[in-house]
């Protein structure tokens, strides 16, 4: 039986589309070479994220431009995409039964109404679209773990297929370590749930720093964060993109601290060490439990530099290393031995600390 050329893809080619927005433009160019009307087209799909519910991508046909809308976890039920097909024309949407779990929907907007027939074609396009959505949901759903608990760079890597144990690479990085002051005292006296509360909050702001400027928070440990920048231009770029993200962690960190002194709640003070150097990125652990993350010297040493900040009073402290990849002004304090560290550091920190 010789079928319509987009049914033909979608058996034969669609489920290695790379990704959910490459298959919705795809689909949508041959459905309109075929003869169908279409004006945009919209695909959604449930992905297993820590905050997001919902993922929809939006096609428009005059364009072939792809943007994406995010459904969040307790939000109401996503309607991206069919409000925004209603704002393009008549819409025909088609839950596509990918999965028992995951039914995506599938939905076109028409440059004028359907006739019969082609809202049959629509629809037979959807039953045919079930297994090559099974295969990009799942792919989906993998990639959107693997970031929320690895990172978006590490999760690449691990998709990419860097499994085994002792491979990775040498990256120089900017790296960035922060930790909360006398939490671990605080946590004594205090609830478990307004412990998680107050580590999810801070959690928020410095990664969300971090991320905002192009950074990969690597792990938490305990109420700490270890975080690289890794240089893909000159190093400054890096450096810079750290100390931007300092500032703005301390502004994130200084509205929460209003907002809980005005709930009767003590302020969260926190330390940040930025040091540059070399680190060793890849697989590290057991033969079965593995962890991607970063070792060697630099990390070390931007560790003990942050344990650093309370003795000497300061929240943020930034090591020669670092301060000779960038222009930002800074106070010397000179140098200082730091345990398990064989030279003496020099160390800077900024003018409003």
């Amino acid at each position: 039986m010789d079928l319509p050329a987009p049914l033909a893809w979608l058996v034969d080619e669609a489920g290695a589309s790379p990704s959910p927005e490459s298959f919705l433009a795809e689909l949508g160019d041959r459905l309109l070479a075929d003869g169908l009307p279409l004006a945009g087209g919209a695909l959604t799909l449930a992905v297993a994220h820590p905050i997001i519910a919902r993922r929809t991508w939006l096609w428009r046909a005059e364009t072939g431009a792809v943007m994406e809308a995010l459904g969040f976890v307790g939000g109401p039920p996503s309607q991206a995409g069919r409000n925004w097909l209603a704002g393009l024309g008549p819409v025909q949407e088609d839950t596509v039964a990918a999965s028992a779990l995951d039914n995506p929907v599938l939905g076109w907007a028409g440059a004028r109404p359907f006739a019969p027939s082609e809202a049959g074609r629509l629809r037979q396009a959807a039953r045919f679209a079930a297994a090559p959505l099974a295969a990009l949901g799942a792919r989906a759903a993998l990639t959107a773990l693997l970031e929320a608990y690895l990172g978006r760079r590490s999760a690449a890597r691990v998709q990419a297929g860097t499994l085994r144990r002792g491979t990775g690479e040498t990256i120089r990085a900017a790296l960035l370590c922060a930790d909360l002051r006398d939490f671990t005292a605080m946590s004594e006296v205090t609830e478990p749930a307004a412990v998680i509360a107050a580590l999810d909050a801070w959690f928020d702001r410095i990664t969300g720093a971090v991320h905002a400027f192009g950074g990969e928070v690597l792990k938490f440990i305990g109420d700490g964060v270890l975080a690289i920048f890794p240089v893909t231009g000159a190093p400054s770029e890096a450096c810079e993109a750290a100390l931007r993200a300092i500032a703005a962690a301390r502004a994130g960190m200084a509205h929460l601290d209003a907002v809980r002194q005005a709930q009767g709640l003590s302020p969260l003070p926190f330390g940040v060490a930025l040091h540059f150097g070399e680190i060793l990125w890849g697989n590290i652990g057991a033969a079965d439990r593995l962890d991607f993350t970063a070792i060697g010297p630099a990390v070390n040493l931007v560790s003990r530099l942050e344990g650093l900040c309370k003795p000497l009073g300061r929240s943020v402290l930034i090591s020669g290393a670092a301060a000779t990849e960038t222009t930002t002004a800074l106070i010397p304090l000179g140098e200082h031995l730091l345990r398990g560290i064989a030279h003496p550091c020099s160390v800077f920190t900024l003018l409003q600390d």
